[in-house]
């Protein structure tokens, strides 16, 4: 099965942010790295890719046949959706250890698991 894994960057400090990443010491900045390199190593996932902040989103509606189109953040910044990937998985119990192995989840983020839906053509 394959799962879907939505980094949530929450209080995470990153390199987007300089001042909040400093907080990390080197030892520390250089083990989020290579965390992440070691998880799109692992065999099952494909890396996905990082998202900009929410406030460059374009939300697209279509109300009475006309496209609507709104600009703006529509979440909290801070449980905003950071990046993705996708792993090709046994099962749930497998998903959810390497869920635990991306630092945003150790490090006042989270990482939502979600199963991808398989559709079949009739």
């Amino acid at each position: 099965m394959k799962y879907l894994m939505l980094i949530h960057q929450g209080s995470t400090p990153t390199p987007r942010d300089p001042e909040a990443w400093a907080t990390l010491s080197q030892d520390e900045q250089n083990q989020v790295f290579a965390d992440y390199q070691a998880i799109n190593q692992t065999p099952g996932v494909t890396p996905g890719e990082g998202l900009e902040t929410p406030d460059a989103a374009t939300t697209v509606r279509v109300q009475d046949g006309k496209t609507l189109t709104t600009d703006g953040p529509f979440v909290d910044t801070k449980e905003a959706l950071a990046g993705y990937l996708i792993y090709e998985a046994d099962d749930l119990d497998a998903a959810i250890e390497l869920a635990a192995r991306i630092p945003a989840a150790r490090m006042g983020g989270g990482v939502e698991v979600r199963p991808i839906m398989e559709w079949s053509q009739s």
